[in-house]
Formats: structure tokens, sequence, C-alpha cells
């Protein structure tokens, strides 16, 4: 990559940030969803006990190496959190995010439910067209 096409340090900054921004706000609408299940909720909380308690993994007055594994902790329990929840949803919600729609969406029968596990389908009249 030649230097002019290279982005600049402030750009990637910006973009790192808005990233960020947009898995803070992901991680927020998933845990207000109520799809998403209760035990995967706990994972951001288990993550964060481990920074409250204080027995470590490497002791925090080791600087550096302390603090890494606190990251690293949280950054883990941040991956299984959006791992564990349904993929649909987590779509849902970053497609809301990056302000996407979709032209499909699903909604409940005539009953009111759907069945778990049952496909959506779509119900409709149709009607054949011959053009000659």
């Amino acid at each position: 990559m030649s230097p002019q096409n290279r982005p600049h340090s402030s750009d990637e900054a910006l973009g790192f940030l808005a990233g960020l921004i947009k898995q803070i706000r992901l991680l927020w609408r998933l845990l207000n969803d109520p799809r998403v299940p209760a035990w995967v909720k706990t994972i951001p909380l288990v993550a964060l006990l481990y920074l409250i308690f204080p027995i470590d993994l490497i002791p925090d007055p080791a600087l550096g190496l302390g603090q890494l594994d606190d990251l690293a902790i949280i950054l883990l329990g941040l991956k299984l959190f959006r791992d564990f929840s349904p993929p649909a949803v987590v779509r849902e919600h970053e497609d809301e995010i990056l302000g996407k729609t979709s032209l499909w969406q699903v909604v409940k029968d005539k009953s009111g439910t759907r069945q778990k596990n049952q496909p959506p389908y779509v119900d409709a009249e149709y009607k054949v067209i011959d053009k000659e």
C-alpha cells in the first residue's frame, strides 16, 4: 500500500472508536432483548465480577500484565455473550444499528404464535399472468 493510500492514524482511531461504540450498543440491545436466554445474559456479569473479585490469575501490581488478564477476561466474556446469543437476534440488532432495513420480516401467524423450530413461511395469494 502506498503512503498516499494508507489511512491516517486519526482515521484508524475514529474507525476503532466507532466500532467500539457499535459493539457497546449491540451489547446493551442484547442484554435488554427478551429473546436472549437469561443464562447467556449472565456471561457479561460473570466477566465483570471477575474484575471486582480480589483474586486474579495475574496479580494487578505486576504492571501491564496484571491489567492484561482483566482485559482478556472482559473481551472473552463479551465474545462468548455474542456467540451464545441467538444469531438471528444478533443480526437483527446489528442491521438496526447500521441502519439497514430488511425486506423480509417474520410475523406471527393468525393464532399469534409460531411453533418452535418451524421455519417462517410466506402465506399469500398469487395469480398467473400470461403475456400472450
